[in-house]
């Protein structure tokens, strides 16, 4: 699981995150909803260190992520994340892109690591772009590819952030229905979301960020139907 003790986080003279707690168990969907600077991708790159963090604990798997003793590199294989930029490289082929790091980071061989990325591109409907340049895929097509290069590393943990913003609204279901298929499938997930659909539709919980403070966390038909606090409401009146 992924355990949340408490966490301060400040850039300067602003904090962004004030005192979160929140546990996520294995199999379970969050999304995380709320308004823009509320910290809600901060949370995200704490979890995976790529940010550290003022106070508090952050355990996966009851491995202290900001303990100075932790080997990051070897938790993050735990950890996949996705942004709203698809980050691929230009000059490698889709196939190229989704075996590198199995290659450099967990020492693959070419071969291994082109069976699993094969198996993860088809998994979410690119098994016709293998030997295609990014440059050569549609919006949707490369976050999904972005999603293929993360399962590459066979995670735990899947963080998504904000992964349709980026994208014309004609690709945001493509790109949502490949998550729906990993909720399906049993897989761990933080969704940091603007589509209040698929928070709806597909999370097991969603918490409500607000000036950097978890204001209410629920199952998705108490946060919709029954939100208790008002500034849950006034947001969620806002996006319908």
């Amino acid at each position: 699981m992924i355990e949340i003790e408490n966490v301060h986080k400040s850039f300067g003279a602003l904090e962004v995150l004030k005192g979160i707690n929140l546990t996520v168990d294995k199999g379970e969907v969050v999304s995380v909803i709320g308004g823009s600077g509320s910290g809600k991708s901060t949370l995200l790159t704490c979890i995976n260190g790529l940010e550290p963090i003022d106070s508090g604990r952050i355990l996966v798997d009851g491995t202290e992520v900001h303990a100075k003793t932790t080997d990051l590199n070897l938790l993050r294989r735990k950890i996949g994340i996705v942004f709203q930029q698809f980050n691929a490289f230009p000059h490698l082929t889709v196939l190229e892109n989704v075996t590198l790091a199995p290659r450099k980071v967990k020492g693959m061989s070419r071969r291994d690591a082109e069976e699993i990325a094969v198996q993860q591109l088809s998994h979410v409907g690119l098994a016709d772009k293998l030997k295609v340049y990014p440059n050569r895929l549609s919006g949707g097509q490369q976050q999904r590819m972005a999603i293929a290069r993360a399962l590459a590393m066979s995670p735990d943990y899947m963080l998504f952030d904000e992964v349709t913003s980026a994208l014309d609204p004609q690709l945001v279901g493509e790109v949502l229905d490949t998550l729906k298929m990993l909720a399906d499938d049993g897989m761990t997930m933080i969704c940091v979301t603007h589509e209040m659909s698929f928070a709806r539709d597909v999370s097991n919980r969603v918490a409500f960020f607000h000036k950097g403070v978890m204001a209410e966390i629920g199952p998705p038909e108490q946060i919709f139907g029954d939100a208790q606090h008002e500034e849950t409401r006034n947001f969620l009146s806002s996006v319908r």
